[in-house]
Parts: structure tokens; sequence; C-alpha cells
């Protein structure tokens, strides 16, 4: 199973996310299928690649709560109606 999950990077105290497409086994900074976005607290920024999104939404990846948090924000579930399987 595929999850949209954030990854650590950055340095100390200033840390910056990766969100990525990631198997459920695999740990927080093990590999990962694709990079779909990066988040920033600090700044408060967001990039995220909407149509890759919507497309690991499609195939069945579920996004963790985080994520799905940051997918609001962004109105990405406005393109396409998303229901998550808990």
């Amino acid at each position: 199973m595929v999850k949209l999950r954030l990854k650590r990077c950055g340095r100390k105290q200033r840390v910056v996310y990766r969100i990525v497409a990631i198997d459920v086994r695999s740990r927080r900074e093990g590999r990962d299928i694709r990079k779909v976005g990066f988040y920033d607290p600090i700044k408060n920024q967001t990039y995220l690649n909407v149509p890759t999104i919507l497309y690991f939404l499609e195939k069945g990846a579920q996004p963790t709560e985080t994520v799905q948090d940051i997918l609001k924000k962004a109105e990405v579930f406005k393109f396409k109606e998303f229901r998550p399987n808990y």
C-alpha cells in the first residue's frame, strides 16, 4: 500500500518536509516512490504537484492526517471528490 507522507529534510532547528509517495513498510527517511511536493512550516510555504497527487489518490494512496490537512488547506480536494478509506 502506498501513502502520501512527510519526509523530514533540512538541518537542526530549520526543518523542511518533502511530501512523498512511499510504501507503507518503509521508514520515514526511506526510499520514496516519487516526490510530490514540499512543506516549510517555518515560512508556512507549500508546493504541491497537484496532478501527481491526484494520480496517486486515484490509484488508492492514503494520505496521513498531516498531509491530508495540508491538502485541504491548499484546496486540492476541490479538483476531485476524495473520501479516505479509514
